[in-house]
Protein backbone atom coordinates (compact mmCIF):
# COMPACT_ATOMS: atom_id res chain seq x y z
CA UNK A 1 0.00 0.00 0.00
CA UNK A 2 3.03 2.29 -0.19
CA UNK A 3 3.17 3.24 3.49
CA UNK A 4 2.20 2.33 7.08
CA UNK A 5 -1.28 0.84 7.44
CA UNK A 6 -3.41 0.58 10.56
CA UNK A 7 -6.87 -0.37 11.77
CA UNK A 8 -8.21 1.20 14.97
CA UNK A 9 -11.45 -0.53 15.92
CA UNK A 10 -13.64 -0.72 19.00
CA UNK A 11 -14.63 -4.38 19.24
CA UNK A 12 -16.85 -6.35 21.60
CA UNK A 13 -14.02 -8.67 22.67
CA UNK A 14 -10.38 -9.45 21.97
CA UNK A 15 -11.47 -12.64 20.22
CA UNK A 16 -13.77 -10.80 17.82
CA UNK A 17 -11.08 -8.15 17.32
CA UNK A 18 -8.55 -10.75 16.20
CA UNK A 19 -11.00 -12.25 13.69
CA UNK A 20 -11.94 -8.88 12.25
CA UNK A 21 -8.34 -7.72 12.00
CA UNK A 22 -7.42 -10.94 10.19
CA UNK A 23 -10.29 -10.44 7.76
CA UNK A 24 -9.28 -6.85 7.00
CA UNK A 25 -5.63 -7.75 6.56
CA UNK A 26 -6.61 -10.57 4.20
CA UNK A 27 -8.67 -8.11 2.15
CA UNK A 28 -5.73 -5.69 1.83
CA UNK A 29 -3.39 -8.51 0.82
CA UNK A 30 -5.94 -9.81 -1.70
CA UNK A 31 -6.18 -6.41 -3.39
CA UNK A 32 -2.43 -5.92 -3.40
CA UNK A 33 -1.85 -9.36 -4.93
CA UNK A 34 -4.52 -8.69 -7.53
CA UNK A 35 -3.63 -5.16 -8.60
CA UNK A 36 0.02 -4.44 -7.76
CA UNK A 37 2.10 -3.72 -10.84
CA UNK A 38 5.12 -5.01 -8.89
CA UNK A 39 3.77 -8.58 -8.82
CA UNK A 40 4.03 -10.61 -12.02
CA UNK A 41 0.98 -12.67 -11.07
CA UNK A 42 -1.37 -9.68 -10.69
CA UNK A 43 -4.10 -8.95 -13.21
CA UNK A 44 -2.47 -5.58 -13.90
CA UNK A 45 0.82 -7.28 -14.83
CA UNK A 46 -1.05 -9.75 -17.04
CA UNK A 47 -2.80 -6.91 -18.86
CA UNK A 48 0.47 -5.04 -19.35
CA UNK A 49 2.35 -8.12 -20.54
CA UNK A 50 -0.23 -8.55 -23.33
CA UNK A 51 0.01 -4.96 -24.62
CA UNK A 52 -0.06 -4.84 -28.39
CA UNK A 53 -1.64 -8.29 -28.56
CA UNK A 54 -4.90 -8.96 -30.39
CA UNK A 55 -6.06 -11.24 -27.56
CA UNK A 56 -7.88 -9.41 -24.73
CA UNK A 57 -7.19 -10.39 -21.12
CA UNK A 58 -10.27 -11.75 -19.35
CA UNK A 59 -11.87 -9.49 -16.77
CA UNK A 60 -13.88 -10.10 -13.62
CA UNK A 61 -16.58 -7.71 -12.42
CA UNK A 62 -14.33 -5.94 -9.89
CA UNK A 63 -11.55 -5.16 -12.37
CA UNK A 64 -14.04 -4.05 -15.00
CA UNK A 65 -15.50 -1.62 -12.48
CA UNK A 66 -12.08 -0.15 -11.72
CA UNK A 67 -11.36 0.29 -15.43
CA UNK A 68 -14.68 2.09 -15.75
CA UNK A 69 -13.68 4.37 -12.90
CA UNK A 70 -10.33 5.13 -14.54
CA UNK A 71 -12.18 5.91 -17.75
CA UNK A 72 -14.48 8.39 -15.99
CA UNK A 73 -11.51 10.07 -14.31
CA UNK A 74 -9.84 10.46 -17.70
CA UNK A 75 -12.96 12.05 -19.18
CA UNK A 76 -13.70 14.36 -16.24
CA UNK A 77 -10.10 15.60 -16.07
CA UNK A 78 -9.84 16.34 -19.77
CA UNK A 79 -7.18 13.67 -20.10
CA UNK A 80 -5.01 14.88 -17.21
CA UNK A 81 -5.79 11.81 -15.08
CA UNK A 82 -4.51 9.00 -17.28
CA UNK A 83 -4.09 5.53 -15.79
CA UNK A 84 -1.74 4.62 -18.65
CA UNK A 85 0.78 7.33 -17.71
CA UNK A 86 2.74 5.13 -15.29
CA UNK A 87 5.19 4.24 -18.07
CA UNK A 88 6.67 7.72 -17.69
CA UNK A 89 8.55 6.38 -14.67
CA UNK A 90 10.85 4.65 -17.19
CA UNK A 91 12.41 8.02 -17.97
CA UNK A 92 11.60 9.94 -14.77
CA UNK A 93 13.59 8.35 -11.93
CA UNK A 94 13.28 10.69 -8.97
CA UNK A 95 15.86 8.73 -6.99
CA UNK A 96 18.60 9.48 -9.51
CA UNK A 97 18.29 13.25 -9.24
CA UNK A 98 18.78 13.97 -12.94
CA UNK A 99 16.46 15.13 -15.68
CA UNK A 100 15.62 12.88 -18.63
CA UNK A 101 16.48 14.11 -22.09
CA UNK A 102 13.80 15.59 -24.34
CA UNK A 103 14.33 12.74 -26.79
CA UNK A 104 13.73 10.14 -24.06
CA UNK A 105 10.46 11.81 -23.09
CA UNK A 106 9.34 12.08 -26.73
CA UNK A 107 10.11 8.40 -27.25
CA UNK A 108 7.92 7.28 -24.34
CA UNK A 109 4.91 9.57 -24.96
CA UNK A 110 3.28 7.35 -27.66
CA UNK A 111 2.73 4.77 -24.89
CA UNK A 112 0.64 7.22 -22.84
CA UNK A 113 -2.94 7.48 -24.06
CA UNK A 114 -5.96 6.07 -22.22
CA UNK A 115 -7.86 6.13 -25.52
CA UNK A 116 -5.69 3.17 -26.56
CA UNK A 117 -7.12 1.07 -23.71
CA UNK A 118 -10.04 -0.98 -25.03
CA UNK A 119 -12.24 -2.89 -22.60
CA UNK A 120 -15.64 -4.52 -22.21
CA UNK A 121 -17.09 -6.69 -19.45
CA UNK A 122 -15.39 -9.64 -21.10
CA UNK A 123 -11.84 -8.41 -21.58
CA UNK A 124 -9.29 -5.62 -21.94
CA UNK A 125 -6.50 -4.95 -24.38
CA UNK A 126 -3.83 -2.27 -24.77
CA UNK A 127 -3.51 -1.35 -28.42
CA UNK A 128 0.17 -0.31 -28.39
CA UNK A 129 2.99 -2.67 -27.45
CA UNK A 130 4.79 -1.45 -24.34
CA UNK A 131 1.76 0.31 -22.87
CA UNK A 132 0.80 -0.18 -19.23
CA UNK A 133 -2.15 0.49 -16.98
CA UNK A 134 -1.66 1.28 -13.31
CA UNK A 135 -4.33 1.55 -10.60
CA UNK A 136 -1.96 3.36 -8.24
CA UNK A 137 -3.92 6.58 -8.61
CA UNK A 138 -6.95 5.18 -6.80
CA UNK A 139 -6.13 1.64 -5.62
CA UNK A 140 -5.38 2.51 -1.99
CA UNK A 141 -8.52 4.59 -1.70
CA UNK A 142 -10.59 1.71 -3.09
CA UNK A 143 -8.99 -0.69 -0.60
CA UNK A 144 -9.65 1.70 2.28
CA UNK A 145 -13.35 1.83 1.45
CA UNK A 146 -13.63 -1.95 1.13
CA UNK A 147 -11.98 -2.45 4.53
CA UNK A 148 -14.37 0.04 6.16
CA UNK A 149 -17.38 -1.69 4.61
CA UNK A 150 -16.13 -5.10 5.77
CA UNK A 151 -15.59 -3.81 9.31
CA UNK A 152 -19.10 -2.35 9.39
CA UNK A 153 -20.53 -5.64 8.15
CA UNK A 154 -18.94 -7.28 11.22
CA UNK A 155 -20.77 -4.90 13.53
CA UNK A 156 -18.07 -2.27 14.00
CA UNK A 157 -19.65 1.13 14.73
CA UNK A 158 -16.55 3.02 15.85
CA UNK A 159 -13.19 2.77 14.13
CA UNK A 160 -10.65 4.13 11.72
CA UNK A 161 -9.05 2.59 8.61
CA UNK A 162 -5.75 4.13 7.54
CA UNK A 163 -3.99 2.70 4.49
CA UNK A 164 -0.88 4.73 3.81
CA UNK A 165 -2.56 8.01 4.70
CA UNK A 166 -5.89 7.32 3.02
CA UNK A 167 -8.37 7.39 5.88
CA UNK A 168 -11.97 6.42 6.50
CA UNK A 169 -13.77 6.80 9.81
CA UNK A 170 -16.44 4.32 10.85
CA UNK A 171 -18.19 6.69 13.22
CA UNK A 172 -16.48 8.69 16.00
CA UNK A 173 -15.06 7.30 19.25
CA UNK A 174 -17.74 5.66 21.43
CA UNK A 175 -17.91 8.82 23.56
CA UNK A 176 -18.81 10.85 20.48
CA UNK A 177 -15.46 12.56 20.16
CA UNK A 178 -13.99 12.78 16.63
CA UNK A 179 -10.82 11.21 15.37
CA UNK A 180 -8.08 13.79 15.16
CA UNK A 181 -6.14 13.38 11.92
CA UNK A 182 -2.96 15.28 11.15
CA UNK A 183 -2.28 16.80 7.73
CA UNK A 184 1.35 16.33 6.68
CA UNK A 185 3.45 19.49 6.45
CA UNK A 186 4.56 19.57 2.80
CA UNK A 187 8.12 20.64 3.62
CA UNK A 188 8.73 19.16 7.09
CA UNK A 189 8.46 15.40 6.97
CA UNK A 190 6.86 13.81 10.00
CA UNK A 191 5.37 17.08 11.18
CA UNK A 192 1.69 18.03 10.81
CA UNK A 193 0.76 21.44 9.50
CA UNK A 194 -2.86 21.13 10.64
CA UNK A 195 -5.23 18.75 12.44
CA UNK A 196 -8.70 17.79 11.23
CA UNK A 197 -11.61 16.48 13.31
CA UNK A 198 -13.20 13.51 11.50
CA UNK A 199 -16.47 12.04 12.79
CA UNK A 200 -17.53 10.00 9.78
CA UNK A 201 -16.53 9.52 6.15
CA UNK A 202 -13.16 9.73 4.47
CA UNK A 203 -10.18 12.05 4.36
CA UNK A 204 -7.55 11.89 1.63
CA UNK A 205 -4.54 14.09 0.90
CA UNK A 206 -2.40 14.45 -2.21
CA UNK A 207 0.84 16.38 -2.30
CA UNK A 208 4.03 17.13 -4.17
CA UNK A 209 6.24 15.90 -1.33
CA UNK A 210 5.98 12.12 -1.59
CA UNK A 211 8.34 11.86 -4.56
CA UNK A 212 10.35 14.72 -5.97
CA UNK A 213 13.85 15.83 -6.81
CA UNK A 214 15.75 19.10 -6.83
CA UNK A 215 18.03 19.76 -9.79
CA UNK A 216 20.01 23.00 -10.05
CA UNK A 217 17.79 24.52 -7.37
CA UNK A 218 14.53 23.66 -9.14
CA UNK A 219 12.04 21.32 -7.45
CA UNK A 220 10.43 18.72 -9.75
CA UNK A 221 7.29 16.92 -8.52
CA UNK A 222 6.39 13.34 -9.40
CA UNK A 223 3.05 14.61 -10.72
CA UNK A 224 3.56 14.54 -14.48
CA UNK A 225 1.50 15.93 -17.31
CA UNK A 226 0.47 12.85 -19.35
CA UNK A 227 0.19 14.99 -22.47
CA UNK A 228 3.74 16.37 -22.35
CA UNK A 229 5.59 13.99 -20.05
CA UNK A 230 6.83 16.96 -18.03
CA UNK A 231 6.32 17.70 -14.30
CA UNK A 232 3.37 19.94 -13.60
CA UNK A 233 3.80 23.43 -12.21
CA UNK A 234 1.47 23.15 -9.24
CA UNK A 235 -0.41 26.04 -7.67
CA UNK A 236 -0.69 23.95 -4.49
CA UNK A 237 1.72 21.59 -2.79
CA UNK A 238 -1.05 19.80 -0.89
CA UNK A 239 -4.79 19.22 -1.20
CA UNK A 240 -7.03 17.44 1.33
CA UNK A 241 -10.71 16.55 0.91
CA UNK A 242 -13.40 15.05 3.14
CA UNK A 243 -16.03 12.94 1.37
CA UNK A 244 -18.37 10.05 2.03
CA UNK A 245 -15.89 7.58 0.50
CA UNK A 246 -12.13 7.56 0.27
CA UNK A 247 -12.30 6.88 -3.46
CA UNK A 248 -14.14 10.16 -4.04
CA UNK A 249 -11.95 12.10 -1.60
CA UNK A 250 -8.73 10.81 -3.17
CA UNK A 251 -9.94 11.46 -6.69
CA UNK A 252 -10.79 15.06 -5.87
CA UNK A 253 -7.41 15.72 -4.26
CA UNK A 254 -5.57 14.25 -7.24
CA UNK A 255 -7.66 16.18 -9.76
CA UNK A 256 -7.14 19.38 -7.77
CA UNK A 257 -3.37 19.14 -8.10
CA UNK A 258 -3.45 18.00 -11.72
CA UNK A 259 -5.70 20.91 -12.67
CA UNK A 260 -4.26 23.49 -10.26
CA UNK A 261 -2.18 25.41 -12.80
CA UNK A 262 -5.14 25.70 -15.21
CA UNK A 263 -7.97 26.20 -12.71
CA UNK A 264 -6.80 26.93 -9.13
CA UNK A 265 -10.39 27.39 -7.92
CA UNK A 266 -11.66 24.06 -9.29
CA UNK A 267 -12.04 22.38 -5.90
CA UNK A 268 -13.92 25.24 -4.27
CA UNK A 269 -16.91 24.62 -6.55
CA UNK A 270 -17.17 20.93 -5.59
CA UNK A 271 -19.18 21.49 -2.42
CA UNK A 272 -16.88 19.16 -0.46
CA UNK A 273 -14.92 20.26 2.63
CA UNK A 274 -11.30 20.86 1.61
CA UNK A 275 -7.95 22.23 2.69
CA UNK A 276 -5.39 23.64 0.26
CA UNK A 277 -1.78 24.55 1.01
CA UNK A 278 -0.10 26.78 -1.54
CA UNK A 279 3.60 27.03 -2.35
CA UNK A 280 4.12 29.67 0.37
CA UNK A 281 2.55 27.31 2.97
CA UNK A 282 -0.62 29.39 3.26
CA UNK A 283 -3.73 27.39 4.19
CA UNK A 284 -7.18 27.92 2.72
CA UNK A 285 -10.41 25.99 2.48
CA UNK A 286 -13.60 24.96 4.22
CA UNK A 287 -12.42 22.14 6.51
CA UNK A 288 -12.75 23.02 10.19
CA UNK A 289 -9.35 22.62 11.83
CA UNK A 290 -8.80 21.60 15.45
Amino acid sequence: MGGPCEFKLYCASSQSAAAIFDELESEVRRLEAKYSRYLSSSIVSKINSQSGSCCPVDLDTETFGLLQYADQMFIQSGGMFDASSGVLRRVWNFKEGRLPSSSAIEAILPLVNWNNVSFTQQGVSLKVSGMEVDFGGFGKEYATDLCAVRAESQGIKHGLVNLGGDIRAIGPHPDGKPWQVGIQHPRRMGEPIATVALYQGALATSGDYERYMVVDGVRYSHLLNPKTGQPLELAYCSASVIAETCLVAGSFTTLTLLLSSEDPSWLSSSGLPYLLIDQSMQLSGSITLV
